[in-house]
């Protein structure tokens, strides 16, 4: 048996911040944010709803959907650089909510690519015989640390949370690859005080670069070529650093995840919220070839090769 996805969900807050409404609050503008970023609008949890309450509604969705009750789960990996507070983690409040009684929790810091990393630890612990399924949630609420007067930074992070249940699939499923990847002399270029800070010039200079390079890779790993790729979903972070991963694997437009432009950057988030809205659209069936890749504050990177099946 491989280690893969056997079940998804996602949560979305229902308020929605669009281009015009920033164009009242910062010096803007929908065309100057939809050209630069590709993003058109924005989910934003109101002050009632917390990182944990989020998790836990995407989670209980993909635990629906695998089939099995919380008392399965083994181990809970909460990927947020947002959690509710400094310490419980989110992970044990998303536990004690779930009625997930054996499961031990944790959260990982790695950002952006926080998804990434919470499914390749998932995938050791399963493939070693330890656990048996694993939740793995990428959750942020980026708008309780968003300077909304800095334009450069107020105009692209959105809230919202997805959720993986990772276990035992059939052979020839599941991830057939992995990378990861950090560079903390980039730490500089993209971190918190108090609030988000960003040298946009830097951040998207490596991520274009490193975004090709780990798809390229893992790719490679697996023993496959680019054109056995069927479906990319990329971290909706930018349209532009997007498309170079895109153009990079030399897939048509059709073939690669976009939903930057609804819910703007959610950093652990948006992988699985995007896999969820392709699953559920027909972009991604059985036993397509998926590579997903994310990058992040750190810096942080990962990327995974997986055969779509459960």
């Amino acid at each position: 048996m491989n280690t893969g996805i056997i079940g998804i969900g996602r949560y979305l807050p229902e308020k929605i911040l669009t281009n015009a409404d920033l164009e009242k609050m910062v010096d803007t503008s929908d065309e100057w944010i939809s050209t630069r970023t590709g993003i058109e609008e924005r989910r934003v949890a109101g002050d009632d709803i917390d990182t944990s309450d989020m998790a836990y509604e995407a989670a209980k969705k993909a635990i629906e959907d695998a089939g099995i009750s919380p008392e399965d789960i083994d181990l809970i990996l909460v990927a947020t650089v947002t959690p509710d507070q400094p310490f419980p983690s989110v992970g044990c409040l998303l536990q004690e909510r779930l009625g997930a009684k054996k499961a031990a929790a944790m959260d990982i810091s790695a950002a952006c690519a926080g998804f990434m990393y919470g499914m390749i630890t998932a995938k050791q612990f399963i493939d070693n015989g330890a656990y048996k399924h694993i939740l793995v949630v990428g959750v942020e609420k980026l708008s309780k640390i968003t300077d909304w007067d800095d334009r450069n930074t107020a105009v692209l992070f959105g809230d919202g949370a997805g959720a993986a249940v990772m276990g035992p699939v059939p052979d020839g499923k599941g991830i057939l690859a992995f990378e990861l990847g950090s560079d903390g002399t980039g730490a500089k270029h993209l971190y918190q005080d108090e609030h988000i800070i960003m040298n946009g010039r830097e951040v998207f200079k490596f991520a274009v670069r490193q975004m090709g390079e780990s798809s390229i890779n893992v790719i490679n790993k697996a023993g496959l070529d680019k054109e056995d790729v069927d479906f990319l979903i990329p971290h909706q972070a930018n349209i532009r650093i997007m498309e170079a991963a895109r153009q990079r694997l030399e897939l048509p437009v059709e073939k690669m995840s976009k939903t930057v432009n609804k819910y703007g950057n959610t950093s652990a988030a948006s992988i699985p919220i995007s896999l969820v809205e392709d699953l559920e659209a027909g972009r991604v069936k059985e036993d397509d070839v998926v590579v997903m890749v994310g990058f992040g504050g750190g810096l942080t990177w990962g990327a995974i090769v997986m055969r779509w099946g459960k």
